[in-house]
C-alpha cells in the first residue's frame, strides 16, 4: 500500500468517525469542508433533508478569474468569507464545523477564521 492510500484511508476513517457524533439539522447545518493540493471546497448541509443550501469553492468560474488560488492560505480566507456571506444572505448565522477528517491548521484553520469573521457562529 502506498502513503498516499494509506493517508487517505485514515483521513476517511477520522471524518467517518467524526460524523457519528454530529451532523446538521435546518437549525443548525452542518459547513463541510474538503480540500485537494490545487482547491478548496465548503458546502453548508442540512442531514435532514439531505440538501446542501450554499457552497464555496476556489474553483468557481468568479474565483477563477479573480486569480484565486485555493491552495494558499490567502484563498481559502477568500473562500471562508464569500461562504459567510452566502449563508447569512439565506438566513443561516450558526453551523457545526465539519473539518472532513483534516488536521485544524493551515488553510482549513484559515478558512474557518474567516467565516467567522464574517458573521458565522461555530
Amino acid at each position: 500500500m502506498s502513503t498516499y492510500n494509506k493517508k487517505h484511508e485514515m483521513r476517511i476513517r477520522r471524518h467517518t468517525r467524526s460524523r457519528f457524533y454530529f451532523s446538521g439539522t435546518s437549525q443548525k447545518p452542518r459547513l463541510s469542508v474538503f480540500r485537494s493540493i490545487k482547491h478548496i471546497y465548503c458546502q453548508i448541509i442540512d442531514d435532514e433533508k439531505g440538501a446542501t443550501l450554499a457552497c464555496a469553492s476556489s474553483n468557481e468560474p468568479a474565483m477563477r478569474e479573480g486569480k484565486v488560488n485555493g491552495g494558499n492560505k490567502d484563498g481559502a480566507k477568500r473562500i471562508g468569507s464569500l461562504i459567510a456571506q452566502r449563508a447569512l444572505e439565506k438566513g443561516i448565522s450558526t453551523v457545526v464545523f465539519d473539518k472532513g477528517g483534516f488536521q485544524y491548521h493551515g488553510r482549513i484553520k484559515e478558512l474557518a477564521d474567516a467565516a467567522r469573521q464574517g458573521g458565522l457562529k461555530f
